[in-house]
């Protein structure tokens, strides 16, 4: 099997695996009085710690969720109670679907959204600042785009909201965790989801700062944070440290290798007449996004498919018939119609590529 849907989701690391059975033994309940409650507790604790550590944040800042949709949906819900402040949000139009659909449902209610231009799908910062206003209460912009990798100066755009202390900034950064290095210190909240970097499933992290209070998506309970009730799943809590922890533990080299292996793909792709490269200069190499003129994306990836050889046609979470994000940065209906998102990782091999490769040209001389 060759599999590069690795935006899509991960397998579990074998590591990451013996962890969560490890953790399984911890039988109490993290909020128990007893010796068992404790002891679960202060496995939690030390992976919390380990969390912050390796994100440069507090663990006070660290509340588990589900995963990134529901970190998304916590985030942008808790901005009606903060309709006092104001009720414009400003997003792009590369986002997950997670960002939409919330921000569709506050439209419903009243809230404004707007989006803002793109120069070569990076966000133009001018242009951002000239659409805040006293009504702004979010700006929500994705670290990383799903679909075309693109990867938006979030540092940059964080200190520059900095000068607006009233505006809460919000990015989506389950593209970027555990494949790039980035700093949090100027952003307000943060999502993303353990599947995406060889953990598990049903777990995610909302990143908040200390002073950021919000109401809670899911009542009823502490759990380990006010803002997120539910008894905490300690399995996959001390597994996403530990699948943390191994991510950014040779991060440089493993950023070298994916280099590499995108760049042969895009030079052997670049031979084929009806391929266009979506992903540019500012898409991180984790993910590139092309385009087959003349087949259809289910089309070509069922063809794949039937090499053992697995890629994706959109993110995994979107939905209508053309690529809303390969459309903003392309500018071209037909483009966005045909495209399909190739993913790799540091455990992508140099035969996964000349795998993919081969079926891709078998598959591309019999469609065409």
């Amino acid at each position: 099997m060759t599999y590069l849907d690795y935006s899509a989701t991960t397998p579990v690391d074998d590591e990451v695996l013996a962890t969560f059975v490890k953790a399984s033994k911890f039988i109490g309940n993290p909020n128990s009085l007893h010796a068992l409650g404790t002891k679960a507790k202060h496995l939690i604790d030390a992976s919390t710690n380990q969390i912050a550590s390796i994100l440069n944040v507090k663990p006070t800042e660290i509340i588990y969720t589900s995963g990134a949709s529901e970190s998304n949906n916590t985030i942008i819900k808790a901005m009606e109670k903060f309709q006092n402040r104001g009720q414009h949000i400003i997003t792009t139009a590369l986002e997950h679907s997670s960002i939409y659909a919330p921000l569709k449902q506050l439209e419903e209610k009243g809230f404004k959204i707007d989006y803002v231009p793109l120069e070569n799908g990076l966000v133009k910062l001018d242009a951002l600042e000239k659409m805040l206003s006293e009504d702004t209460v979010l700006v929500t912009i994705a670290m990383v785009s799903s679909e075309t990798g693109i990867r938006q100066p979030i540092e940059e755009i964080g200190k520059l909201l900095k000068k607006y202390p009233k505006i809460i900034f919000h990015s989506d950064i389950t593209q970027a965790v555990g494949k790039i290095k980035f700093d949090l210190t100027n952003v307000d909240a943060a999502s993303f989801s353990a599947h995406k970097f060889f953990g598990f499933k049903g777990i995610g992290v909302l990143y908040k700062k200390e002073n950021l209070i919000i109401e809670p998506l899911i009542a009823g309970g502490k759990s380990t944070t006010i803002f997120r009730s539910g008894t905490p799943p300690i399995e996959l809590i001390a597994s996403t440290a530990k699948a943390l922890r191994l991510s950014y533990e040779d991060i440089d080299n493993d950023i070298v290798k994916v280099k590499e292996l995108n760049k042969t793909l895009k030079g052997a792709l670049a031979q084929y007449p009806n391929v266009s490269v979506n992903s540019n200069e500012n898409s991180i190499p984790h993910i590139l996004n092309i385009s087959v003129k003349g087949i259809k994306p289910e089309t070509l990836l069922h063809s794949l498919e039937e090499k053992d050889v697995y890629i994706s046609t959109r993110s995994a979470c979107s939905t209508g018939a053309a690529s809303k994000p390969v459309l903003a940065l392309t500018n071209d209906e037909e483009k966005a119609k045909t495209s399909v998102r190739i993913s790799i990782s540091k455990k992508t091999t140099d035969k996964d590529i000349e795998n993919f490769l081969k079926a891709f040209d078998e598959s591309y001389k019999k469609l065409m």
